[in-house]
Formats: C-alpha cells, sequence, structure tokens
C-alpha cells in the first residue's frame, strides 16, 4: 500500500512539474535547454546554477549569487568554469550566500558587495563583505558590517546601492513571533542604510544607526522609481506578502501589523493574499521594451515575471514571461535587457535537468 502510495505521489509531481515549467499559454517560449541556445524572446546565458539567488551585471559580465557560498561569473555570454569566490555560508534552510550588488564605481574599483550567513559558536548571523575582483578572481574580501541577526528562514538578503549612491540592506526578523523588527537597537527587521565602506550616514533618520526604517519581516526586493522612490517587495507569512514604498525613519508595523490597518504603522502599496512570493523588483527604464507598466516583479510561488500598474491594483498584473518555474531575481542590463534567474533547485520547486538557469529577456 505505502508503495502504491508513494509511486502516485511520484506521478502527480512530474506532472505538476511539467505543467509548471511547460505550461502552453506561456507569454514567451523557452528554448529547448542547451546552454546558449537562442529563440526570439530568450536566450540561456547559464544553465545547472545550484540555488542562485541574486544578479549583478556589470558592462560585459553577469555575478550571480549561489546559496552554498559560489558567485559565478557569466562573461560574453559564456559562464566561466571557474567561481569567482568559494565563501563559506551557513547550511539553512533560507540563508547562505544571498545578495549581492555592484558599487557604482565598480568599472574603476572592482567593489563587489554580498550579504552572507554564517554560524558562530553555534548563533547564526549575516554580515556584508566588500570584495575586491581582479579578472574574475577574488582578489581581497573585507567584512564591512557584521553581526546582524541570522536566521534559518527569514535572513532578508537583498542588497543595492541607491541613487544617493548609498548601499541599502533589507534584513529579516528571526522568528514570527520575535518583536525585534519594533527595536531599533535590533538590526533585525530593517531597512539598514550604509556608506560603501560599512559606516554609518550622517543623514540616516535616526542618529548614529544604520536604520533607514524597521517593522520588516523578510525584504526579497528592492528598487528606486525615476524620483527616487524606494520599493521593497517582502515575504509574508504564507499570506501578506507586501510591496511598500519606503520612507526615511517609519515604521511598516512586522509584526503588530500586515499590510495595513494599524494607525501607527505605514500601510503597504500592494498586499497579496495568498502568497505569490515575490523576488526581485525593478522600474524598467531602458528602450528595448514598450511596457505598458514600468513596474517588473518576479514571483516564485506564481511562477512568473510581471508587469504591475499600481493605480489598478492587482488585477492588472501582466505576464511578461512564465514556464519556467520559480522567478527569483531580475534586473536590467546596461544593454537595457532583462536578465531573470529561476530558483527551481531552492528546495520549493521542481527542478529539470538543467535547472537553474539565468536568461536574457530579448523581447
Amino acid at each position: 500500500m505505502d508503495k502504491k502510495i508513494s509511486a502516485a505521489v511520484v506521478v502527480i509531481a512530474v506532472v505538476f512539474s511539467i505543467f509548471v515549467l511547460t505550461s502552453p499559454s506561456d507569454p514567451i517560449p523557452l528554448p529547448e535547454p542547451n546552454s546558449n541556445s537562442k529563440s526570439d524572446s530568450v536566450i540561456i546565458l547559464a544553465e545547472n546554477l545550484d540555488k542562485p539567488r541574486s544578479i549583478a551585471v556589470s558592462d560585459n559580465r553577469i555575478f550571480v549569487t549561489e546559496k552554498d557560498g559560489f558567485i559565478r561569473v557569466i562573461e560574453n555570454d559564456k559562464q566561466l568554469e571557474s567561481p569567482l569566490a568559494a565563501l563559506r555560508s551557513a547550511n539553512v534552510f533560507d540563508g547562505g550566500l544571498l545578495g549581492i550588488t555592484l558599487h557604482p564605481n565598480f568599472l574603476d574599483n572592482n567593489y563587489i558587495y554580498v550579504f552572507l550567513t554564517y554560524e558562530e559558536n553555534g548563533n547564526l548571523w549575516n554580515k556584508i563583505l566588500r570584495i575586491t575582483e581582479s579578472e574574475n578572481k577574488l582578489k581581497d574580501a573585507e567584512t564591512i558590517f557584521d553581526k546582524i541577526p541570522g536566521s534559518s528562514f527569514t535572513n532578508g538578503g537583498f542588497i543595492k546601492f541607491g541613487p544617493d549612491e548609498k548601499l541599502y540592506v533589507g534584513t529579516g526578523t528571526v522568528s514570527d513571533s520575535s518583536h525585534l523588527p519594533q527595536d531599533l537597537n535590533s538590526l533585525s527587521g530593517k531597512i539598514l542604510r550604509l556608506n560603501d565602506d560599512g559606516t554609518i550616514p550622517e543623514d540616516n533618520p535616526f542618529s548614529n544607526s544604520p536604520v533607514y526604517s524597521l517593522g520588516h519581516r523578510n525584504p526579497q526586493g528592492m528598487t528606486w522609481d525615476d524620483n527616487g522612490n524606494l520599493y521593497v517587495a517582502e515575504f509574508g507569512p504564507e499570506k501578506n506578502d507586501e510591496i511598500n514604498v519606503i520612507l526615511a525613519g517609519k515604521n511598516y508595523g512586522w509584526p503588530e501589523q500586515q499590510c495595513s490597518g494599524g494607525t501607527n504603522f505605514e500601510n503597504a502599496l500592494l498586499c497579496y493574499d495568498p502568497s505569490i512570493e515575490p523576488g526581485g523588483i525593478l522600474f524598467y527604464t531602458g528602450d528595448k521594451f514598450d511596457f505598458e507598466f514600468p513596474f517588473i516583479m518576479a514571483s516564485m510561488r506564481a511562477s512568473n515575471l510581471y508587469q504591475v500598474d499600481f493605480e489598478e491594483g492587482l488585477s492588472s498584473q501582466k505576464s511578461i514571461l512564465s514556464g519556467i518555474g520559480r522567478v527569483r531575481d531580475v534586473v536590467q542590463g546596461p544593454d537595457g535587457y532583462l536578465y531573470v534567474i529561476t530558483s527551481n533547485t531552492d528546495g520549493k520547486g521542481f527542478p529539470d535537468a538543467n535547472d537553474d538557469k539565468l536568461l536574457r529577456i530579448l523581447k
């Protein structure tokens, strides 16, 4: 009886994975899964990535973090065999080597910043490393910010430089029962704002504090619009995923508020119930696509790359890309094209033989 049940579960899983990865209603057909295979819409730049988390794009190079500690390099559309770096990361479900971003003057100083979960004396922590690379190799690595409380499931970990050339960092809560996101003296459940060397900017909203905003659960994506407004996407607890406009010094409610309703907290711009697991987000500013709405959002649980109209809300979402499973991150390259990574090997997806992938979207 047990064997029959197990076989049925396998069959169902296989059928579901085929549907998720090759739905005939896909807005963009995925090319055959051969490295650097091409179609009119998508190019596969890399395959067999292991639990990739975040993308950073330079002129002719793309850097991808893998959760287990590797920074992969794709140069001139070719995946290099050796990683740029192999860092020791904590072996926990949703921690490890997470976010990556390039210094605004990367072409001159070769600075790469990453967010890393590690274990020390039985405790989980997160830190930010500034890596100096040379010819796709690690030349130097310096911890510039440390002792962000860590977790097995909610580390946040998304990092980006803003228009003001300050480094913004999304940190997660240590557990859903923790009230540290409401504690201004804790680095848990915050958006942090740092100088490029890890020091605290003098014009931060709280004196001598890296905290830019508080009351966050698990930030996953970060972007700015043309007016310099900061937006953050974050996971809720199975429901109530949020897109928030982040204002300096404001409180976004977690765990006292989810999405909206509290008089002392900021309300979410968009709230998703049930969860869609938003990933990377961006405002498209290039000339390669004529999007109806410039706000682009990766979604893991909904297995789509969307364009979203804030004024019309959730009903306005239009799919740009589907049929590839879970979509973890999206960035705009200097060439104006979109780059995405899938997230089918993260323990929640149904990977095919060549997952995970880095894709360039052409149209």
